[in-house]
């Protein structure tokens, strides 16, 4: 079920402190799942999404570490691994505040804890791939509407990532989320990229024009 906006949520609120707060409150209810219903979840979710993307036989996908009651993307991971598919992930851009870099992620692969306590790649060039060389990015998010509108966590890393995906027709943007983090309606800004689909356990949400 949608999870409902609280009624301080007025039309009026300023968007920045609705967006905040709806975070925390969207935040709490996934992290209040159980490792049970974490599993389950992470397990339907990995099913649909990878029959959806073996569909178009991608090559190139991106996803991420799950972390403070994220949807697990572990069990995606080792799907695609088992399929022969090429996994990378996002780490901070070492020079260019704001940016994320994407590289190849394997069994092998060194990780490190970022700033953010995010677990990312460690930097090695020879293992990173363009943004627009690959077929998919796997984004999280906070919170989802019915439009494909999308709230992360306010950094704006992935909105400049996939900012020209529809002029270039890839790398095709993708949200994972649980059933909780779908809310009525979502407060925009105009720099907020929408996603054309939006995995969950239960749905697979299509948005395309």
């Amino acid at each position: 079920m949608p999870s409902q906006l609280p009624s301080q949520f007025s039309s009026t609120a300023n968007i920045q402190s609705t967006r905040k707060a709806l975070r925390l409150q969207i935040r709490q209810a996934r992290r209040s799942l159980s490792d049970e219903q974490q599993l389950a979840c992470s397990q339907l979710a990995a099913k649909h999404t990878l029959e959806a993307l073996i569909s178009r036989k991608v090559k190139c996908v991106a996803l991420y570490l799950s972390n403070d009651g994220e949807l697990d993307t572990q069990p995606l991971i080792d799907g695609l691994w088992q399929n022969g598919v090429d996994v990378y992930l996002p780490r901070l851009h070492p020079f260019s505040a704001g940016n994320l870099l994407f590289l190849r992620y394997d069994k092998g692969t060194q990780l490190l804890k970022n700033h953010l306590g995010i677990w990312e790649p460690k930097l090695d060039i020879t293992q990173m791939i363009l943004t627009h060389q690959l077929d998919v990015v796997i984004t999280p998010l906070v919170a989802f509407d019915l439009q494909g509108n999308r709230m992360g966590m306010g950094g704006g890393y992935y909105d400049r990532s996939l900012s020209n995906w529809q002029q270039q027709h890839r790398p095709l943007p993708i949200g994972y989320a649980h059933d909780c983090q779908q809310v009525e309606a979502l407060p925009c800004e105009h720099w907020d990229v929408p996603l054309p689909f939006i995995f969950t356990p239960s749905h697979c949400y299509s948005f395309e024009q």
